[in-house]
């Protein structure tokens, strides 16, 4: 799979727990296997989504701040 192929989910502007709800509905969406790139800028973002991501069975590949935007990697496991 490509970076082309990834999905995007900007939820920056977005509060608690809107971009956890944003995130589990794209997820839902996909194929397993897929990946998709949040980014969010609510300061509780990076661990709410995290914790829900390994809570929920899939993986968190990658986690990049970039000033107050972080942008979660996850990969849907099942």
């Amino acid at each position: 799979m490509s970076e082309s192929d990834e999905k995007k989910l900007d939820a920056t502007g977005l509060f608690c727990p809107e971009p956890v709800f944003r995130t589990k509905i794209e997820l839902e969406k996909m194929q397993v296997g897929q990946i998709i790139n949040v980014s969010a800028d609510d300061p509780d973002a990076e661990e709410d989504i995290s914790r829900w991501v390994t809570r929920n069975g899939h993986e968190l590949l990658n986690l990049n701040k970039d000033g107050s935007v972080t942008t979660l990697k996850i990969k849907k496991l099942k």
